[in-house]
């Protein structure tokens, strides 16, 4: 079992949400080492205690269980299979979870690498935004080997609360992009919805207190709609990693013979804002489409 007393955690990427969830696993007890590319976004977590190294390669040699959340597929890519990456210079026996949302494909290439170095690796691609992180109130969506997902459990336990086994390496991705092509319509919907209220000469405070709790209540509805409400942009989620994600979505439906008009429309609709210097902004950003 895997308790602070054994296990020494290496945390990759320190940012909106990395910072928290390692954060939390600090505040369990467990020994931390961390990596990220900028120095300043670990001071916090050092602070706490956790150990700085200079490379993904200094993690691997001194951790036995490894999260990583990056920002691309390239990101993942780089620090998993490169000459000085983290399976390469890991300890058998070591378990590496990538909570990047990221290619199913490239989830099934790490796992086979990793298995030849005889190190455990899982995609478990989360869900829950800057909230869910900062409350260790995450879904965590989980691919790989079940011995392997039962050994980490009590560390995803304090990252998230709705963690659920999907099955072999690669599941976790494609149940990401599940959420992701979801995520994706219903955030023109409630972003038409609140505007269509405010242009009828409506309250939308009280229009939102209305429809929340009913049929069309939603977790984009009750938590981001309320930031565009405040002209609250800062992200929780930026969009150009959204704009990824629905672009990995996009492409592995075209590989399942599968036509996705919401999700091609929202992708359109972001890349529009991200043209315009919104890339770095929240996914609510989507509110100053219909501003004029």
């Amino acid at each position: 079992m895997l308790t602070p007393e054994n296990t020494v955690v290496g945390f990759i990427g320190i940012g909106v949400m990395g910072k928290s969830m390692a954060g939390n696993l600090v505040k369990a007890g467990y020994p931390l080492v961390v990596y990220s590319r900028t120095k300043e976004k670990a001071a916090d977590l050092l602070n706490q205690g956790a150990e700085w190294v200079n490379t993904p390669r200094e993690v691997a040699e001194q951790a036995n269980v490894i999260f990583t959340i990056v920002g691309y597929p390239s990101d993942v890519e780089e620090i998993y299979l490169g000459e000085n990456g983290i399976i390469a210079n890991g300890k058998p026996g070591s378990y590496l979870i990538d909570m990047t949302t990221s290619s199913p494909s490239l989830a099934v290439k790490i796992f086979e690498e990793a298995k030849k170095h005889k190190i455990h690796a899982i995609d478990a691609p989360i869900s829950g935004g800057d909230i869910g992180a900062r409350d260790a109130k995450l879904s965590i969506m989980v691919g790989g080997e079940k011995d392997a997902f039962s050994a980490v459990l009590p560390l995803l336990e304090k990252l998230g609360t709705n963690i659920v086994y999907q099955g072999k390496a690669g599941s976790g991705q494609h149940t990401k992009m599940s959420n992701q092509i979801v995520i994706a319509s219903t955030m023109i919907g409630v972003t038409e919805a609140i505007i269509y209220a405010e242009k009828a000469g409506l309250n939308p405070e009280a229009v939102l207190k209305s429809i929340s709790s009913g049929a069309a209540g939603s977790w984009s509805l009750s938590n981001l709609v309320p930031r565009m409400l405040k002209g609250d942009f800062k992200p929780g989620f930026y969009i150009k990693h959204f704009i990824k994600d629905m672009k990995i979505a996009l492409d592995e439906a075209e590989q399942l013979g599968m036509e996705t008009p919401g999700l091609a429309l929202s992708k359109s609709l972001y890349d529009q804002l991200a043209a315009k210097g919104e890339e770095n902004s929240g996914t609510q950003a989507i509110y100053k489409y219909w501003e004029h």
